[in-house]
């Protein structure tokens, strides 16, 4: 049986949720390999909405759902969102959920230094959410991290604590703000520990075990290839690999279990936050996107950024993340423009590029280079095949396909589950 990796192949907020779901129905387990409660998935079924921000989509359909090692929990944020659901009426309990126990934590001083820098830097605002994902992912990397499995050992923390206090009260001076109160945190820590190890594991030996049954793995990805800290828009990225290739490190599994690649992809662009955007629409057409498209992050409740869909862009996401297909979501919102743009390459300063140059400076400067196309005023939405879409929309996703050089998958014509067209099962590789 095939694995499914579904990662966003623009800036995040592609419609991930929907497609995860709709995929999670089929799938044994389902796997969140990377980033924190910055993301967020709205799903609808039925009447329900659904909002998460750390659980996999898989939880809402009772499947085994997995927080990998390569996510940063904030044990509190989860508590919470949990509750949230329980209150809907969705089952959680250890038999459909696990959390790794090498994951690293995010503790109250990452949210507290999240805000001081983005307070402190000015016109070097790079939009963050807050939330202290960044910090916990550098106290990770420099070998800081207070982890879940530290949670059964809460009398043997003080090595990590000393390191810890040594760099972060070093920071916090800098920002006029006391020391960490060490015996809170442990307080702190000791309170919520039960809860959290309840569920924790080495949940590479479940995976492992799940695998050599034959049953799908469905890995579900944070955010989107171009807030990728290596390949993305950098500085205005977020702090971890977003490409499909994490979902092996970021799970316990090899590089052969990533499966099929499945990107999401918005048949416009949007944008969350700071950063260089060439494609953006600051008019009527942008204002008009961003309503029919209900444009507001999950998490943040931000206003997002809105513009014609970039090829360039998502032809570079395909090909630095391997992308098998493309599930084209919220073709519906546009419905009734009498002319479409796409944008095909970019001029720099006298040049033309067909990628999307490293430096920011170079970032910000592009101007695009636009192909027009026919609109069309009926409604595709709520469409499940193709016969059942205009003819003009049918050319414009056959463009798509072309220019970004990796074949449509799918194609959502609304919010809810079953508004689906599946031109290739992602499950059947």
């Amino acid at each position: 049986m095939a694995n499914v990796t579904v990662i966003g192949s623009q800036w995040g907020d592609e419609g991930k949720g929907k497609i995860v779901d709709w995929l999670a129905s089929r799938a044994d387990a389902v796997v969140r390999f990377q980033g924190g409660h910055n993301a967020g998935h709205t799903l609808v079924v039925g009447e329900q909405v659904y909002k998460l921000s750390l659980l996999p989509s898989g939880i809402v359909t009772g499947t085994l759902s997995i927080i990998g090692n390569g996510v940063v929990l904030d044990p509190w944020a989860l508590r919470d969102e949990m509750a949230k659901l329980r209150g809907q009426g969705v089952e959680i309990n250890a038999d459909n959920f696990a959390i790794a126990d090498n994951c690293a934590l995010i503790l109250p001083f990452h949210r507290d230094l999240d805000a001081l820098r983005e307070t402190a830097a000015g016109a070097g605002k790079i939009g963050t959410t807050g939330r202290g994902i960044g910090p916990a992912y550098e106290d990770k990397v420099g070998r800081r991290a207070i982890r879940v499995c530290d949670l059964a050992h809460l009398d043997k923390l003080e090595p990590q604590l000393d390191r810890l206090t040594a760099h972060h009260d070093a920071l916090r001076a800098g920002f006029d703000q006391p020391p960490i109160d060490r015996d809170k945190l442990v307080a702190d820590l000791s309170e919520i520990a039960d809860f959290v190890l309840e569920y924790a594991q080495p949940v590479w030996k479940r995976l492992k075990k799940v695998r050599k049954a034959g049953a799908r793995i469905l890995f579900e990805g944070a955010q989107g290839v171009l807030l990728d800290v290596d390949h993305g828009t950098y500085p205005f990225v977020t702090s971890s690999n977003t490409v499909s290739g994490t979902a092996a490190s970021g799970s316990g599994l090899g590089p052969s279990a990533v499966g099929f690649v499945l990107g999401i992809a918005k048949a416009y662009t949007t944008r969350v936050g700071s950063g260089p955007f060439p494609t953006e629409l600051e008019d009527e057409i942008g204002q008009r996107l961003g309503e029919r498209g209900h444009e507001f992050g999950t998490v943040t409740g931000r206003k997002r950024r809105c513009g014609w869909f970039d090829a360039v862009l998502v032809r570079q996401s395909c090909a630095v993340s391997g992308v098998t297909g493309i599930a084209l979501t919220k073709l519906d919102v546009l419905d009734g423009f009498d002319t479409i743009r796409i944008c095909t390459g970019y001029r720099l300063r006298g040049k033309i590029l067909d990628y999307f140059p490293s430096h920011s400076a170079d970032q910000a400067e592009v101007e695009p280079i636009y192909e027009e196309m026919d609109g069309w005023h009926e409604s595709t939405a709520g469409a499940r095949s193709y016969a059942d879409l205009p003819a003009q929309a049918i050319k414009y996703i056959q463009r798509v396909q072309e220019l970004i050089e990796t074949p449509i998958a799918l194609v959502s014509t609304s919010p809810e589950r079953e508004d689906t067209i599946l031109i290739r099962d992602p499950f059947s590789d």
